[in-house]
């Protein structure tokens, strides 16, 4: 199950980026937090237990922030037997996830938002930081309590609404009115718990796209901060209206499951399409990666029939990000931004999640020159040693 963590943990001489490139220098982590920086810490007997890391050669990032995993699993678009499995914690560990956003999905019938939020509190006992999302592709929406706006004042776990679908004839075909409903109930629901109560949307391969969520932005008081549409990358026509979404001022989620390369489900892989969305404009402040980990992947053929299927992968995200680097060019600190501070920011986890600073949460990653982690820590605790989970979940 686990292993007991020393009172004080030294990193000592990597190359820090929190995301943005702080140079060189040692970490001090106690009592699960990021207790200092400094050029040289030398480990003082009044201490006491002290494991000193030698990280000279390597990168210093902060923990990545994965905003929408099926932590149950998802699907079902091919039958009982296409449902996918619930995620593994060294799955998201070895891919350098910290936190993670669970949602459901397709199917909230034979899955609830109850076993969603115990599979978070699990993740969480076993070494990292898990939250969830209420409601599900449908319209109306399932929810824990009563209503969304009670869930995220109630519930500590839940930070917003989601995945709920649009332009998809797998979603509930909701109107405007009824996204604009949500949205409000999200906001108001975010204000009076202090979170961020975003409407986290699935966006599919319908001829709308972003259509709805441009007329509420036109029409109403709703700040464009409220909604957060994924699966952008599905399309270019879905790309182009997102690069328009972001000169308004909104989110883009990018998913790094999509992988036409492998012949899986149609769209553009999500580190070439930040880059394609920078050559536009964008800013890259307003773009984030997510895995889709866990969930189902269907590709359906012009009849609406399913014609194959695939599973997302935790592990998508640290590939995409890597890709970021080394075949689009974007500099390090650029690249780790859509994975840490972006997202930890759109959910009103920063600067607790997401950074390298004194008083964060200490989850850190120890990036090899190849961009692989070497360690992973989750709230100071050592998950990967040495590129191996030393952490696994109860049953793995």
């Amino acid at each position: 199950m686990g292993t007991s963590k020393p009172l004080f943990t030294i990193l000592k001489g990597g190359h820090l980026f929190a995301p943005a490139d702080v140079g060189i220098g040692d970490v001090v982590v106690a009592a699960g937090v990021i207790a200092n920086f400094a050029d040289e810490v030398t480990p003082a007997p009044a201490y006491g237990d002290v494991e000193v890391i030698d990280v000279r050669g390597k990168y210093v990032v902060p923990g990545f922030l994965d905003q929408h995993v099926h932590l149950l699993g998802g699907g079902g678009e091919g039958g009982y037997a296409s449902r996918t499995p619930e995620v593994v914690l060294s799955h998201l560990t070895r891919a350098g996830i910290t936190t993670v956003v669970g949602c459901l999905g397709t199917d909230a019938t034979t899955r609830h938002l109850s076993s969603l939020l115990a599979k978070a509190r699990a993740l969480e006992t076993e070494g990292i930081t898990a939250y969830i999302y209420t409601g599900a592709y449908e319209v109306p929406v399932p929810t824990i309590t009563d209503n969304v706006r009670n869930d995220l004042i109630l519930i500590d776990k839940v930070v917003g609404c989601g995945e709920v679908a649009i332009s998809d004839h797998r979603s509930a075909q909701p109107s405007k009115e009824d996204i604009r409903k949500l949205a409000a109930q999200s906001r108001v629901g975010g204000i009076l718990s202090g979170k961020a109560g975003v409407l986290h949307l699935h966006v599919g391969g319908g001829p709308q796209g972003l259509k709805v969520l441009f007329e509420i932005l036109d029409e109403g008081e709703i700040p464009v901060s409220q909604f957060t549409p994924t699966h952008i990358n599905r399309s270019e026509n879905l790309l182009d209206q997102g690069i328009e979404f972001v000169r308004r001022g909104g989110m883009l989620d990018f998913t790094t499951s999509t992988n036409p390369d492998e012949k899986r489900v149609s769209g553009m892989k999500a580190a070439k399409a930040v880059r394609h969305c920078l050559e536009q404009g964008a800013d890259i402040e307003h773009l984030t990666l997510s895995s889709d980990g866990n969930g189902s992947l269907p590709r359906f053929n012009e009849r609406g029939e399913m014609i194959g299927l695939a599973v997302g992968e935790p592990h998508s995200l640290l590939r995409e990000f890597r890709d970021l680097v080394y075949e689009e060019g974007l500099e390090l600190s650029e690249s780790l931004k859509v994975v840490t501070q972006n997202p930890a920011r759109s959910l009103k986890l920063w600067p607790r999640k997401g950074a390298l600073q004194v008083g964060a949460d200490a989850d850190i990653l120890v990036l090899d020159e190849e961009l692989n982690p070497e360690y992973v820590f989750a709230r100071g605790r050592c998950l990967v040693r040495r590129g191996k989970p030393i952490v696994k979940g109860t049953f793995e």
